[in-house]
């Protein structure tokens, strides 16, 4: 069975391979042990395809991994999203889990930004604030109100040292659609809009692109 895998794996595969035939030829015994390292890293990048339920209203994960307890939080500073609390929701990604992130809604890019930062344990909920993200603002297809707009958010864990951002400002997203993934263990958090129900529970384990986290309002 074909195993898709994530196009930011092919290299640290190869890697785990060499390694791994060179222990198979020092000695038989060491090359077993470490290839459970090399199928786990297999396991890491794969890729699968998800297809999202229907209604561009709801609102999907964009990340595999379980939902941790929904707070009121201010968004990243750095999007313009003001300092008027919003309902987070945060999923924690552990190193079995898929790490290709995936956007929630479909819509427009209006803000892209950077940020360095600390590699605390991402199931810390200061780890939303204090830790390297890349924090993307999106404006749903349907709306011209700026008050509709949404934030999800990339941030590095504490074995994390990469975050993939395949998006630009101004580009045309669709919900579903891959744009990028964190390694190895990490966590996605969204500010939905203030007119946002969410209808999910806290602890559920999602799949990015198919579990619907909340349905957009108006």
């Amino acid at each position: 069975m074909r195993i898709p895998i994530h196009r930011e794996g092919w290299r640290f595969i190869a890697i785990f391979v060499a390694a791994n035939a060179v222990l198979f030829w020092l000695w038989f015994w060491a090359g077993i042990a470490f290839l459970v390292l090399t199928l786990w890293c297999v396991f890491f990048f794969r890729d699968p395809e998800r297809t999202p339920p229907p209604g561009e209203d709801r609102l999907v994960s964009p990340a595999d991994g379980v939902l941790l307890p929904t707070v009121d939080a201010v968004p990243p500073v750095e999007l313009g999203l003001g300092e008027q609390p919003r309902k987070r929701l945060s999923i924690f990604m552990n190193v079995f889990d898929v790490h290709v992130n995936r956007m929630p809604v479909s819509g427009t890019v209006i803000a892209l930004s950077y940020r360095p930062g600390k590699f605390i344990n991402a199931s810390f909920d200061k780890a939303s604030e204090h830790n390297e993200r890349m924090s993307a603002r999106i404006r749903p297809a349907k709306s011209t109100d700026p008050d509709a707009d949404l934030a999800v958010v990339q941030i590095a864990g504490l074995v994390a040292r990469r975050i993939v951002c395949d998006i630009k400002e101004g580009d045309r997203v669709s919900r579903g659609a891959r744009y990028g993934m964190i390694r190895f263990g990490s966590r996605l958090d969204v500010y939905l809009p203030p007119a946002a129900k969410i209808v999910i529970e806290d602890g559920s384990v999602t799949r990015a692109g198919e579990t619907v986290l909340a349905e957009l309002q108006g």
